[in-house]
């Protein structure tokens, strides 16, 4: 933010206007009189414009430019800017996305399960301060996406990159939770948050979700587990990233709400489910107020001073007006 240590030494510039009228347009004014030396060689003093005269008006205005830029060096430009240094540790949190192909329903208002999933997340990244957040997605394999990090662009990069059906067709849930554990195992943070979000039932991959959410609460890890999306029949409508084809069906929801229940439960967390975006958008909010830590936070602020770019300019500005008048114009004074 630029700011002016000396603001009221602005008010000259008010007086700016008022020297040019008494210089050179009022009419009594008398004193000196500027002129070329080609006039004398002319039959009368009419004046004409000529390209030296514009010459002439230019230099002026820039003289009275510099002159200005001058006092706004002598008011002490400087730019404050305010930072912000957190004193403690926020928590570590890991988003587990499931990217299986039954994510590609469009039982969520009018948009996919996946993409009312990625955009609430993209939501709630943005509204968090100091916390690690990295990105977990799995389908039949799990896959460590971003590691927990503070570059909330990147994790938001690398969220808008994934797809459905990226890592194949299943749900391994009991995977997608082992890695983001492993991820936070060695995490000094006070608090370690995972956040699973998934549509169906564990059908692949070989850790048992419940003894992958006992190892979690073992490492001091709580889960909170959304259940997105409605059972029964629906359709699905998704790329195949394999063969570039589109793929449409009707899908039969398989939410098992009993097996993510016990895995928030055994974490210290909760479960939630979500059947439209904007319950969904809730249940964030409310995870957004549980996982609240009170962290100590120091303002600095940084002073930049820029007076001698004001003055530099300025002088600049007004030194070549004098260069052009005298040696290019050829004015007597």
């Amino acid at each position: 933010m630029w700011r002016f240590d000396f603001p009221q030494i602005l008010f000259v510039l008010l007086i700016v206007p008022l020297l040019v009228y008494l210089l050179y347009y009022r009419k009594t004014r008398g004193g000196k009189i500027s002129f070329n030396f080609s006039v004398w060689n002319s039959g009368h003093f009419r004046s004409e414009t000529t390209p030296r005269r514009i010459l002439l008006i230019i230099t002026r205005a820039l003289f009275w430019i510099g002159f200005s830029i001058l006092v706004l060096a002598m008011a002490a430009p400087v730019i404050v800017e305010k930072q912000r240094k957190y004193l403690s540790r926020g928590l570590d949190l890991m988003l587990v996305l499931d990217v299986s192909p039954s994510m590609s329903a469009r039982d969520v208002g009018t948009i996919t399960r996946f993409d009312a999933a990625r955009e609430v997340v993209r939501d709630f990244i943005s509204g968090r301060e100091n916390d690690a957040i990295g990105l977990v997605i799995f389908g039949a394999e799990a896959s460590l996406r971003v590691p927990p990090t503070l570059d909330y662009a990147f994790v938001e990069q690398a969220l808008d990159s994934v797809g459905v059906m990226d890592l194949g067709d299943g749900t391994a849930i009991g995977l997608g939770i082992a890695v983001a554990a492993v991820h936070l195992k060695d995490s000094s943070a006070e608090e370690k948050v995972i956040i699973l979000i998934t549509d169906g039932d564990n059908n692949a991959g070989d850790i048992d979700p419940d003894r992958a959410a006992e190892v979690a609460s073992a490492l001091r890890i709580r889960i909170y587990s959304i259940g997105i999306g409605s059972e029964g029949e629906t359709t699905i409508q998704f790329i195949d990233p394999e063969s570039g084809k589109e793929v449409r069906g009707v899908y039969q929801g398989k939410l098992n709400e009993e097996l993510l229940k016990r895995i928030a439960t055994v974490t210290g967390g909760r479960y939630f489910h979500s059947g439209t975006l904007g319950i969904l958008n809730t249940i964030f909010q409310e995870i957004d107020s549980l996982e609240s830590t009170v962290q100590e936070v120091a303002v600095f602020i940084e002073r930049q001073p820029r007076h001698r770019m004001f003055i530099l300019l300025g002088f600049s500005v007004i030194l070549l007006c004098i260069f052009v008048n005298k040696l290019v114009i050829g004015e007597l004074l």
